[in-house]
């Protein structure tokens, strides 16, 4: 059925081509803002449009729309855009374009160029000849030719063989290329398929023992990154501008004084060496096979990431993001319940008090204001509240929810965002904080939720079948398998594992139990991992499990007390001492 154009408040909706055509016949001025379905209108804006629309009192020359980019083929160059766009389209003819909720400026143009119509339509000027603007988006216009082609032009495969891992040289891999400002876009580690190994080393086919190589590559656990460039790096430079004829000729004048003329700083992007560059510089790159074919790793994305392309087509991120003191101990539950509505998932959460480092960090943005001291040390001295939050274009939804920076623009521009919703009265600030940019995200959740290990064991008696499945609920609740072998558990290897009850009566019967058959032993690395796995495994014995927390691994795969399918550290210090117990360099086991 034919979309139809209809009135939403003030702004009528454009949603195919024919009502954008339709929208061109509009007399005077169209105000319109470009969205994409996934986030609909900019809502910052709206309080401003409402406000210029009852001052002015122009209804015959003045109209507000909305339009939809994914649904218009004029503005396809702005679609799947996270910034918000704004065209001025005056008498058929789109003469202008703002990028971003710049409520000021927006405001300027609005109010100047209806002045300017009603004074030609009093015959007191004439039509100034405004030049038509090309609908094509400037990162376009930038970027040319040198546009990706397909998703595997963007990113690099990296693997880090089983000995490597061992090593745990995987860690150190992964800490350096984040702090490079690289974005790791998905990590997994995994026992690679015999094809995909036999795929990604073909180049070494014609060695004698490369059948060898297959068989231990294929052996361990090897880790897998998906990473991207992230940003580039910004450069600034100097300019020098050629001198007019006047100014060689005062130049010749005076000979013997500098005349060196520059241009103003500009902001040049320096392009990012590729990963292969930046781990050889870092003397890690014999432990690292990357490929960075874009067809070839187009196509081990959809095998080892096979979920990655969609959750990228649907702009899938996560951000970071604060409540300060005075909104987490009011009003914490309120905020709660607007995340969730707006289509977030928390993923993780916690209450933080922060140093005055963490505090100044987040509220770099206030670092110039007269209160700011006063700010840091309530920053310091309170508790806030962190989240970590998912959805699509994750970051400037938030950003958009949160509002401007201080309470004052907020109820000016924006008194449906949050900063204007929970405004307080001791300081003038918005009281929520979000991530700037996706590398920055990943540091401060990184930082803000660091990853702990512990160790979990999978016993003899739990079946192949069995052990799939409990390895598949680990990756689900988001456990990354950072190390993993299967071995026999003789005593002289328990004792590794269960030191703590080494000296018990009831151990050797533990021992009876680990001696039936090979145990798989398993380093698991989360946010709070140690409590988190003894949470997925319940109750020590799997009757009472049964009962108080029947969807534990204990209560599924459990058979008594003794065979209760899983073990894991009791605490952080425990599963440090186990882990390096376990799983050692020198370890000939290994």
């Amino acid at each position: 059925m034919a979309s139809k154009k209809r009135e939403v408040q003030l702004q009528t909706v454009i949603n195919s081509q024919n009502l954008w055509d339709d929208m061109l016949l509009n007399k005077g001025l169209t105000v319109i803002d470009v969205y994409q379905a996934w986030c609909g209108p900019c809502k910052a804006v709206q309080p401003l449009f409402r406000k210029l629309k009852n001052e002015l009192n122009e209804d015959e020359i003045l109209h507000f729309a909305v339009a939809e980019a994914d649904n218009i083929v004029t503005l396809q160059s702005f679609r799947d855009k996270c910034e918000p766009l704004f065209l001025f389209s005056l008498n058929g003819k789109i003469i202008a374009k703002i990028q971003g909720a710049n409520a000021p400026l927006i405001n300027r143009k609005v109010i100047t160029l209806i002045e300017e119509e009603k004074k030609i339509a009093a015959g007191e000027m004439a039509r100034p000849q405004y030049v038509e603007i090309t609908l094509v988006d400037q990162s376009e216009e930038e970027l040319g030719d040198s546009q990706y082609d397909s998703i595997g032009e963007s990113y690099s495969i990296t693997i880090l063989k089983p000995d490597a891992v061992l090593r745990r040289k995987h860690i150190e891999v992964k800490e350096k290329i984040i702090k490079e400002g690289f974005i790791i876009e998905a990590k997994d580690n995994t026992f690679l398929p015999e094809e995909l190994v036999r795929e990604f080393y073909i180049h070494l086919t014609d060695q004698p023992d490369f059948e060898e190589f297959v068989a231990f590559v294929i052996s361990g656990l090897s880790c897998v990154f998906l990473t991207s460039q992230g940003e580039e790096e910004e450069v600034i430079q100097e300019e020098t501008q050629s001198q007019s004829e006047d100014e060689e000729e005062e130049l010749s004048e005076h000979p013997d004084e500098p005349h060196v003329k520059f241009a103003p700083m500009v902001e040049m992007k320096k392009k990012r060496d590729s990963l292969q560059e930046y781990l050889e510089r870092q003397h890690i790159a014999e432990f690292c096979d990357v490929e960075e074919d874009p067809s070839k790793v187009s196509k081990f994305i959809d095998i080892l990431f096979p979920d990655f392309k969609t959750m990228k087509s649907m702009h899938i991120q996560r951000t970071l993001a604060l409540l300060r003191p005075e909104v987490y101990e009011d009003r914490k539950d309120d905020v709660l319940d607007i995340i969730q509505k707006e289509g977030f998932t928390i993923l993780m959460q916690r209450q933080i008090l922060l140093s005055e480092e963490e505090a100044r960090t987040v509220c770099k943005s206030y670092e110039n204001e007269e209160y700011f001291n006063k700010l840091l040390a309530y920053m310091s001295s309170n508790p806030s509240y962190v989240l970590v939050l998912l959805r699509a274009k994750a970051l400037e939804y938030w950003k958009e929810l949160m509002g401007p920076k201080t309470v004052e623009e907020a109820f000016a521009s924006d008194p449906e965002s949050l900063c204007a919703q929970f405004a307080t009265g001791n300081f003038p600030i918005n009281q929520f904080y979000g991530s700037s940019s996706r590398a920055v995200a990943e540091k401060e959740i990184e930082y803000f939720f660091p990853p702990q290990s512990t160790l979990a064991l999978i016993k003899p008696h739990v079946t192949q079948e069995q052990r799939l499945e409990i390895l598949r609920a680990i990756k689900e609740a988001g456990f990354e398998i950072t190390m993993l072998k299967e071995t026999l558990l003789i005593p002289e290897r328990a004792n590794k594992v269960y030191f703590k009850i080494t000296g018990k009566e009831f151990y050797k019967n533990v021992l009876e139990v680990l001696a039936s058959g090979t145990s798989i032993v398993m380093v698991l690395t989360k946010w709070n991992a140690v409590a988190e796995w003894r949470r997925m495994m319940g109750p020590v014995d799997p009757e009472e499990a049964k009962l108080l927390s029947p969807n534990s691994l204990r209560a599924n795969y459990g058979l008594d007390i003794l065979r209760n399918a899983v073990h894991g550290a009791s605490n952080a210090s425990e599963a440090a001492v186990s882990i390096n117990n376990v799983f050692t360099e020198d370890n000939p086991e290994d």
